[in-house]
């Protein structure tokens, strides 16, 4: 049902381009009649065509109106070299072929740009919203480089301190070394002396 629902928009975009053989070239007859016919027939269009970019996309939703567009104008070919008694074409001229295929062709063109506007009211919102971020993120560069200044002092003075620390340390642990080697040194004499001593009763 979603599949039908979805394919029935651009079959009545082929029906509209399609209708359009019928109606007379002359685009101001009295009271602007056909011109009113023509008008409504392409704001249809437009709006088969947006709706065709809302359900199918873009990309897919282009290719049918693309193919749309392509057969009606086949089917107009031959439609007016059968019938050409019917649309008082009594020589099918390649002038005249054009002339019915153009409309056919204006009318598949009011469809892509119905599909165009959604993309570019899409694109403009979507540029507004990188617009904010980008302004979001220039506000917030300063403030960052005032957090990444802070913490490089606050880290300098952490490392100076430790530095500190261990220098200080590395100090107490020359004069421990240097005490035990004094000690160590007068332990050493102080044997020597009792060696000597004990040496001398002998």
């Amino acid at each position: 049902m979603k599949k039908i629902f979805l394919h029935a928009t651009p079959v009545l975009l082929a029906v509209l381009i399609f209708s359009s053989n019928f109606l007379s070239t002359n685009l101001f007859d009295i009271e602007f009649q056909n011109f009113s016919i023509w008008f409504v027939l392409s704001f249809f269009c437009f709006a088969c065509g947006w709706l065709i970019d809302k359900t199918l996309g873009w990309i897919y939703g282009g290719k049918i109106v693309f193919a749309v567009s392509v057969s009606t104008v086949f089917l107009t070919v031959m439609l007016i070299s059968f019938f050409r008694d019917y649309f008082h074409v009594n020589d099918p001229s390649t002038e005249n072929l054009i002339l019915y295929s153009l409309r056919n062709i204006y009318l598949g063109a009011i469809g892509y740009f119905g599909m165009v506007v959604p993309e570019l009211i899409a694109s403009q919102r979507e540029n507004e919203k990188l617009n904010i971020k980008i302004d979001l993120v220039q506000k917030t560069i300063p403030n960052a480089k005032k957090e990444a200044e802070l913490t490089i002092s606050e880290s300098k003075v952490k490392s100076e301190k430790i530095l500190q620390q261990a220098e200080a340390k590395l100090e107490e642990i020359k004069i421990a070394k240097s005490r035990i080697e004094d000690e160590l040194n007068q332990l050493i004499l102080t044997e020597k002396e009792i060696l000597r001593n004990f040496g001398n009763k002998e």
